[in-house]
């Protein structure tokens, strides 16, 4: 059974820093696409970053230059440096995993950025 558990989010001023974790367990996940998604209240989940099977990194134009997603194989682990927050990045932040024709997806993690 694949699982995908969100860690790292909280609270946090304009113009700092966060580091969000994806755990994967129930495949190994180098090679399949692995992805941060965002849904902000009231708004529709959309992509942050993502690899793509065909080793592509995918970032949104809003978070370019300011978000960087990594990846450890060996920990089977998804990471999103956060750095350069605005107060429109608050959402829940979702891990996904896309194996084959199936679509997997963490219970996510709350990020609030506000002064």
């Amino acid at each position: 059974q694949v699982q995908l558990v969100e860690s790292g989010g909280g609270l946090v001023q304009p113009g700092g820093s966060l580091r969000l974790s994806c755990t994967v367990s129930g495949i190994i996940f180098s090679g399949y696409y692995m992805g941060w998604y965002r849904q902000a209240p009231g708004k529709q989940r959309e992509l942050v970053v993502a690899f793509t099977s065909g080793g592509r990194t995918v970032y949104a134009d809003s978070v370019k230059g300011r978000f960087t997603i990594s990846r450890d194989n060996a920990k089977n682990t998804l990471y999103l440096q956060m750095n350069s927050l605005k107060p429109e990045d608050t959402a829940v932040y979702y891990c996904n995993a896309r194996v084959y024709d199936m679509n997997y997806w963490g219970k996510g993690t709350l990020v609030t950025v506000s002064s």
